[in-house]
């Protein structure tokens, strides 16, 4: 197979439901030189059925890398999906984030030596997450503020996100109080800077991983650069019963010290 010019990591666990919806968005994406992956996180044999028969479906390579479950370890899988992306550049997402159809476009154009693209995201409720169909996702109507506001989303500055395009979303980027920092939902960045601070930190579990990661490569001299008005995608609600206070703080332990330290290399990541 031809190398692409994107790889795309997506991890999962046992979301077999929003994971279609979100290969279905990918599947209409208008730049095209790119690959899946799926980080799988242990799902059970529903996933793999659902990626065999999506293969049959899509027009891109879908690898699917699957470890045991062991609890939370989106960390340990991620470094594994990103040792076999193929691709130079690596864009991350969730599976349970529908790409609007420039998602992968944006973030291609927009690539640069020595930077890393922090995306952002819209949060949806859980009834028009549920809603939405594959018909909806084809003709992109569920990043159609007008069709949202049909299905409840209240009115709120939020909904910017899905209505300025080009010359206003570059504004918003530069006018956004929100830092650009490592998102696990949307960001990419060169595998190379990736491997250079090996990869993510297996110690962390749910709450600042992908956070981590990039105070790293900031820490390199990665420039993050913000997307968060151009590079979009819609969040499918779920449950978080992984989220504990101890994980939070054990996270932000290590977070603070590589801040302090200025760290940029990590002993629990890649390479052990």
């Amino acid at each position: 197979m031809d190398q692409p010019k994107i790889s795309v990591i997506i991890s999962t666990f046992n979301a077999e439901k929003w994971l279609e919806k979100v290969l279905i968005g990918f599947n209409c994406q208008l730049f095209r030189d790119f690959e899946v992956v799926i980080a799988d996180d242990g799902s059970r044999e529903a996933t793999r059925e659902l990626i065999d028969r999506m293969r049959g479906e899509v027009f891109y390579d879908i690898l699917h890398v699957w470890q045991e479950d062991d609890g939370f370890q989106k960390s340990r899988i991620l470094n594994k999906a990103l040792l076999a992306c193929r691709a130079a550049y690596i864009i991350m997402t969730d599976g349970d984030c529908i790409p609007r159809n420039d998602f992968v476009q944006v973030h291609h154009f927009n690539k640069e030596k020595g930077c890393f693209i922090s995306g952002g995201y819209y949060m949806l409720p859980m009834n028009i997450s549920l809603a939405i169909t594959r018909e909806d996702i084809e003709k992109q109507r569920c990043f159609n503020i007008h069709w949202l506001k049909e299905q409840g989303i209240p009115k709120t500055f939020k909904n910017t996100k899905l209505i300025v395009r080009g010359l206003a979303s570059r504004l918003f980027n530069r006018l956004t109080p929100t830092n650009a920092s490592w998102n696990g939902h949307n960001s990419s960045g060169w595998k190379k800077d990736i491997l250079n601070v090996n990869g993510f930190d297996e110690r962390m579990q749910y709450g600042g991983q992908d956070r981590e990661l990039g105070e790293r490569l900031v820490n390199f001299g990665i420039r993050p650069k913000q997307l968060r008005y151009s590079a979009v995608c819609v969040h499918l609600d779920h449950k978080r019963g992984y989220k504990t206070p101890e994980t939070l703080a054990k996270n932000a332990a290590i977070r603070k010290e590589t801040r302090r330290g200025r760290h940029v290399w990590t002993h629990y990541g890649i390479n052990k």
